[in-house]
């Protein structure tokens, strides 16, 4: 390409550059003879006018250029530099018809400095574009996977990694904490994402991703490699300590045992390159309580109470066992929140017991003021299962009957009470709704019992409108612990709009 001023004279030589300049680039020849030929266009526009639609063709075998003036035939012509009449483009090839593209040989340009200058211009930028477009299609089929590369500069904490042909970028906070990179050092990463940019690639890599310990345990585990053993989730605390959890489809491999490797050997690789980060290896299982218990690995557990309806999870461990089950700074227990995808709170048998025992004074204190009864008699109920005036109101008189010491008349009696509370309250809550101005159109909603919509009014949302305008997180604070969560507050806002959406449609 030195010699673009003779780009017209040694044309022989033009298919010797193109495999030169393809090689060392490691582009498409072909790419490169377009850029070429794009070039000798511009040239020949500068000679014959920028107006004329001019192409140039390189003889793939010869190196010999040709150039032709391009016209499309027309009945009436309105753009006489493309358009020529029927009559006209017979004399440039006598089988012309309407709608045929004629080319028209241009007599050879002879380069001058200007020309073969903006000619080169032309090569070197499209040579560049092909470049950076082989650098992109080559790198973004490689994202998700290890990559290796040499820092190249270090700017600010973050990192610029030389990956032979291209350049891949690291963020601070994707680099593992106190982790020194100078330039020159051999480094690993994940490529988390790969972008077009009209500089090229943009790769962008992480050595704090989930994925990547999930790729190191790949290439360190060969039954991982071979689907045998399912990575089923990670969690880390880069630098620090990190779980995950695995599970066999062979039930005569060992998930956990595979990848700790014959004296640690597998498992300790990939700490090697985590710079130290301890590593607990978790046996995955279908039944969330097991699963929880194994997370929550060193520490002991006793108990597990799940809700699954909203993915909570009590963990009760003996006394001696919180801070080991908790970690230094709650680490333990957030990396098994994470990694088991549940909320967990952990609570010492002592504070369950006393929680307990607090819940079963306060219910049986309700049960005592609400059906006037003695404290052995509602410690009696609360005992076996009857902690609310709703469930000794409504469950069959046979059920009540059941309990020890209990006979049909205690128990007829105990449940006249509950229903006659019950209706004095429901009575009670009706005239506070009426004195506190709530209309009827939020009643008729029947999503919301009568103590919430007291809530409500005392807030002043009082028509349906007024709530429809709340937000969910609005309503989940005023009402408390009426609504259960967001989701249940997003239902009830969403009925409440539901005249809004009619009035639309």
């Amino acid at each position: 390409m030195n010699n673009t001023e003779d780009l017209s004279i040694v044309r022989p030589e033009l298919l010797q550059i193109a495999e030169a300049v393809a090689r060392d680039k490691a582009i498409d020849q072909e790419l490169v003879i377009e850029a070429m030929e794009e070039a000798i266009q511009t040239a020949a526009k500068k000679k014959y006018g920028q107006e004329l639609q001019i192409k140039a063709e390189i003889d793939r075998k010869s190196g010999e250029i040709k150039l032709s003036r391009v016209m499309l035939v027309v009945e009436t012509v309105e753009l006489a530099s493309e358009q020529v009449t029927l009559e006209q483009g017979k004399f440039i090839d006598e089988s012309a018809k309407i709608g045929d593209l004629l080319h028209d040989p241009l007599p050879p340009i002879d380069f001058g400095r200007v020309s073969a200058q903006t000619a080169k211009q032309v090569i070197v930028q499209k040579v560049k574009e092909a470049d950076k477009e082989r650098q992109y299609q080559e790198f973004k089929d490689k994202a998700g996977q290890i990559i290796s590369g040499i820092v190249k500069r270090v700017e600010y904490g973050s990192i610029h990694l030389d990956l032979g042909k291209a350049e891949a970028f690291m963020r601070k906070d994707d680099t593992i904490p106190r982790e020194v990179f100078r330039p020159g050092d051999r480094t690993r990463a994940y490529i988390t994402e790969v972008k077009k940019d009209i500089n090229g690639p943009q790769i962008y890599l992480s050595r704090t991703s989930n994925d990547f310990m999930a790729a190191l345990f790949t290439q360190e585990v060969p039954e991982i490699y071979d689907g045998i053993i399912t990575i089923k989730s990670v969690a880390r605390d880069p630098g620090s300590r990190a779980k995950i959890a695995v599970t066999s489809s062979d039930k005569t491999i060992d998930p956990v045992g595979a990848c700790v490797g014959m004296r640690g050997s597998r498992v300790q690789a990939v700490v090697n390159e985590l710079q130290g980060e301890k590593i607990d290896i978790i046996s995955w299982s279908e039944d969330a309580a097991s699963f929880i218990v194994n997370t929550l690995s060193p520490a002991e557990v006793t108990k597990v109470v799940l809700d699954e309806e909203i993915k909570k999870v009590e963990v009760i461990v003996p006394d001696d066992q919180l801070s080991l089950a908790i970690g230094r700074k709650g680490q333990n227990v957030r990396l098994a929140s994470h990694v088991s995808k549940w909320e967990i709170s952990i609570l010492t048998e002592g504070d369950e017991s006393d929680r307990r025992q607090k819940e079963t004074k306060k219910e049986t204190q309700e049960l005592i003021d609400a059906l006037v009864i003695d404290e052995v008699i509602a410690h009696l109920l609360v005992s076996e299962g009857f902690k609310k005036v709703e469930t000794v109101a409504y469950v069959p008189i046979e059920e009540l009957k059941s309990i020890g010491g209990f006979d049909e008349k205690l128990a007829e009696e105990l449940k006249s009470r509950a229903i006659t509370f019950l209706e004095e309250k429901e009575e009670e809550l009706e005239k506070e709704i009426k004195q506190l101005g709530v209309e009827d159109s939020i009643k008729s909603l029947e999503i919301l019992d009568l103590e919430t919509l007291v809530i409500l009014g005392k807030n002043n949302i009082k028509t349906k409108d007024d709530l429809a305008d709340l937000s969910s997180d609005e309503l989940l604070e005023i009402a408390g612990d009426k609504i259960l969560d967001l989701e249940e507050a997003n239902k009830i806002i969403m009925k409440a709009r539901e005249d809004w959406f009619n009035d639309i449609n």
